[in-house]
């Protein structure tokens, strides 16, 4: 296993175990997902010694496989309506990789040509909010796309167990996860009135680690956001064209702890980039539908991407 790979492995454990760890995940279901994770109960007793989790049996873990999955509840609701009249907006297909892909895609209507933008998505896979984080897009006058990272296990709306999704995800390659950007960016850039030169890309939690990564591989990159995303590797921070934009959550040290390295090695490359740090704010306080959601964090970051966007592409 790559150590790229390693660190995305290590980054869900180490949020399933952060979510446990403050009341926001009950016990059986954390023990449930790190069996998944792991894939057997040997070991995932061997991951929770890691996470610093101490005095689980093998038959607590046993017992915890065989239960029902806990989703969390999505609470929200709808910033922009799935059938707004001003928009086109829906899932989408294409054929890339040697497999179908999906994704949800959303333009505004009437418009012949407008700017674009990547949407990538959280640990849970394309769900309902990212599809309307690319509705939110659109309105806002670009043409959006969201994709699926889950497409080579058949897409994200195969699975009703979130956490299921998110143990594949720290399963992928990292070469899997770069090819699969780099053709959704293609399939972005193919749709017609798109303008190309004018291309941006925004990513939450997981989605946003593969914006970062995504800035170092695009050099036609205009515009990044990352939304409390674990930083590229700073080797690979040179090949960086976009500006960038980070927002983070005051109280997320486990990502938020990385930003002045992070800052500096940007700064020391030539990188226009700037840091926004909502105190009081915890990771995921974008995601209205998720228990760390912070509205005046939320709207002010989205208020800023939007201005970052806007002054970049």
């Amino acid at each position: 296993m790559s150590e790229y790979r390693q660190d995305l492995f290590r980054y869900v454990a180490e949020e399933f175990a952060e979510a446990y760890q403050e009341g926001e995940l009950p016990r059986r279901e954390f023990l449930r997902r790190s069996v998944l994770l792991s894939g057997s109960v040997p070991g995932a007793r061997l991951l929770l010694a890691t996470l610093g989790v101490a005095g689980v049996s093998a038959a607590e873990l046993a017992e915890a496989q065989g239960s029902t999955p806990q989703n969390e509840t999505a609470t929200n609701s709808y910033h922009v309506d799935p059938a707004d009249t001003a928009l086109d907006a829906g899932p989408v297909t294409y054929a890339a990789l040697g497999r179908t892909n999906f994704g949800y895609l959303a333009r505004p209507k009437g418009i012949a040509s407008a700017p674009i933008v990547m949407i990538v998505h959280e640990n849970k896979g394309l769900q309902p909010h990212i599809e309307d984080v690319a509705r939110r897009m659109a309105k806002a006058g670009y043409i959006a796309f969201a994709p699926d990272f889950v497409s080579a296990d058949g897409g994200s709306k195969k699975y009703t167990d979130i956490a299921q999704i998110s143990a594949l995800i720290a399963k992928l390659a990292p070469a899997d996860v770069a090819a699969h950007g780099l053709e959704a960016v293609k399939f972005l850039k193919a749709q017609p009135g798109a303008q190309a030169e004018h291309f941006g890309m925004v990513g939450f939690c997981w989605g946003g680690g593969v914006t970062w990564t995504m800035t170092t591989l695009l050099p036609d990159l205009k515009a990044a956001v990352p939304f409390y995303g674990p930083s590229p590797s700073f080797s690979d921070v040179p090949k960086i064209k976009a500006a960038v934009l980070g927002i983070y959550g005051g109280l997320d040290a486990r990502i938020t702890g990385n930003a002045p390295a992070t800052d500096k090695v940007l700064t020391d490359a030539g990188v226009k980039h700037e840091f926004k740090i909502y105190d009081g704010a915890n990771h995921a306080f974008h995601n209205d539908t998720g228990a760390s959601y912070n509205k005046a964090a939320a709207e002010n970051a989205w208020a800023s991407t939007l201005i970052w966007l806007r002054a970049n592409l």
